[in-house]
């Protein structure tokens, strides 16, 4: 389970309720609290019809929250959502473990070179890849997706980095229409068949917000809670997500029942 710390002032759902050092770390302890694995600090928002920041704006915000978050939380795994290189290694020198890049480390690339994905392998570091377009899939929605995903992977091998450092991301909510994002999730095992980790983030999407005819994105966790089930069943790794206090139960029972009948208490 990742928990979302968004360290930015426009974000969709949470934007600015984390740019202050202590209100991240209380965020941290309540996500820590319902029981996540990692923590993940974005300060890029990446909602439709954000604009970009510099390196050293993204830096700026990042860096004493991860500090903060290093030395009040030794043990707990810290990601970090940049698809900046020069941004990551900031990060990693200062302790960060993960790195979570929504462009599949193609930022900045040339070539099979890709200073992402260079970096890891440098460092060690675990990447996440996601799949991420700036303009809607027209044609072959899944040789589209499959073959993007497969070049990122590609990309990550070429530079060094061992398989167990990737995991993939299929990037719900990013360059897909709406139908395209629930047919994402309905075969979510067309993407798991890559052979790699996957990481789901689905939480308060509009597209949930649209199939429950929610506008509050706060008031879609039941959309969160069924596409993680079904993630989880085909295969799914990691659910990514705001909030755990309900989500929690709901991936324990979906994990036991993709392990049955194997599960042991």
């Amino acid at each position: 389970m990742m928990g979302i710390i968004n360290i930015t002032p426009d974000s969709f759902s949470d934007g600015g309720q984390a740019l202050e050092i202590n209100n991240a770390l209380n965020k941290a302890s309540e996500l820590l609290g319902q029981g996540v694995d990692i923590l993940d600090l974005g300060a890029e928002s990446t909602r439709p019809g954000s604009e970009s920041i510099s390196a050293e704006v993204e830096s700026s915000r990042l860096l004493p929250v991860l500090r903060a978050l290093r030395k009040k939380f030794p043990h707990t795994p810290l990601s970090i959502d940049t698809y900046k290189a020069q941004v990551a290694k900031l990060c990693l020198e200062e302790g960060a473990d993960i790195i979570n890049d929504v462009e599949g480390a193609r930022y900045e690339s040339t070539g099979i070179d890709s200073p992402m994905a260079r970096l890891c392998a440098q460092t060690g570091a675990p990447l996440i890849l996601m799949h991420r377009r700036r303009e809607i899939i027209t044609d072959d929605f899944w040789n589209t997706l499959i073959n993007d995903l497969k070049g990122s992977i590609q990309l990550a091998q070429q530079a060094g980095m061992k398989p167990e450092q990737i995991w993939i991301d299929p990037g719900f909510g990013f360059g897909k229409t709406p139908a395209q994002n629930l047919w994402l999730v309905r075969h979510l095992e067309k993407v798991t068949a890559l052979g790699f980790p996957v990481l789901l983030g689905t939480s308060r999407k509009s597209t949930l917000g649209l199939v429950l005819q929610e506008p509050n994105p706060h008031k879609r966790e039941e959309g969160n809670e069924v596409t993680a089930t079904w993630g989880i069943a085909q295969g799914c790794s990691m659910i990514r997500a705001h909030d755990f206090s309900r989500l929690k139960k709901v991936i324990l029972v979906a994990d036991a029942l993709r392990h049955s009948p194997n599960w042991k208490s």
